[in-house]
């Protein structure tokens, strides 16, 4: 799988144009609302990614799909036609990408940061309130924590915030060990 914590210039054209209307409309909270749990979603569910991801499904399908998905959770008018033009346009590949871009920008707004922590368990609560401090002091900011399992990273965390990313995970550690024993 891709690493979605990216961003494409797509996916921050679409947030873009997206956190304009809904901040004009007066629907930024709610669409931020539907934007986590369809987050959530995408984190969770593989039938889901493979379905916006897949060229085998067309845009009609995915519309389908986004717009029963948006019907389902009862998400906010904005948010259902955001995800409809989405995938009209050929772009719920970028979905992923949009909603991280959109984070980010709902975060700034506040005065906030948005950071991503990618584990390779589930943190503890306390584990998650740690690295919110870590990362206020480093930061200077309170940040905005969304959180990803990734069982291949093996221990340790990776942290994204903005273009930036923290790696203090073991598989890169043990990668950057394999690298330096070949060289030698």
């Amino acid at each position: 799988m891709a690493d979605d914590t990216k961003t494409s210039d797509a996916g921050q054209r679409y947030a873009k144009a997206l956190f304009d209307l809904a901040n004009e409309t007066g629907d930024l909270r709610a669409v931020e609302a539907d934007l986590k749990s369809l987050g959530a979603a995408l984190n969770d569910s593989g039938d889901l990614r493979r379905l916006l991801a897949s060229p085998v499904f067309g845009a009609a399908d995915k519309a389908k799909g986004l717009a029963a998905i948006a019907a389902k959770a009862k998400f906010n008018p904005t948010t259902g036609k955001f995800l409809g033009l989405l995938a009209a346009n050929g772009r719920a590949g970028d979905l992923s990408a949009a909603i991280n871009a959109f984070r980010v920008l709902a975060a700034k707004a506040r005065g906030a940061v948005s950071a991503e922590v990618t584990s390779a368990t589930p943190l503890t609560a306390a584990q998650a309130k740690g690295v919110a401090a870590g990362l206020r002091t480093a930061l200077g900011k309170n940040p905005e924590i969304t959180t990803r399992v990734d069982p291949s990273l093996l221990g340790g965390i990776k942290v994204r915030v903005g273009s930036r990313l923290f790696d203090a995970s073991l598989k890169s550690k043990l990668d950057s060990l394999k690298f330096a024993l070949k060289r030698a």
